[in-house]
């Protein structure tokens, strides 16, 4: 049984989350991964494999060892989607702010 993973699953958990932003600025390995975080090994690799399986992560053979990289394409999806909900609630959040700099209080 083959299950697709949900990216916004995958980002709604906080660890994958860090993972993400730590292999934002370089590619690492598990283990340099891992030793960021204060869980078992096997925990982080099951993120991985999760981060991996939504494309969030790449990964790549060098030598014996996988190097875990950013997948920039899809974290461009994941931020194409969101961008007209963000600018939604920036019109709104404007709208608000210009009635409340009219709103006079009363005495």
């Amino acid at each position: 049984m083959n299950l697709r993973r949900d990216v916004f699953q995958a980002i709604a958990d906080p660890t994958r989350r860090a993972i993400l932003m730590l292999v934002a600025s370089q590619s690492m390995t598990a283990g340099a991964i891992a030793s960021n975080f204060d869980t078992a090994r096997p925990t982080v690799s099951k993120h991985l494999q999760i981060l991996t399986e939504c494309e969030l992560l790449k990964q790549e053979q060098n030598g014996r060892e996988i190097y875990y990289h950013l997948n920039p394409k899809k974290m461009k999806e994941i931020a194409d989607f969101i961008e007209p909900f963000r600018k939604m609630w920036d019109d709104r959040f404007n709208k608000l702010e210009t009635i409340m700099k009219k709103y006079k209080p009363e005495k």
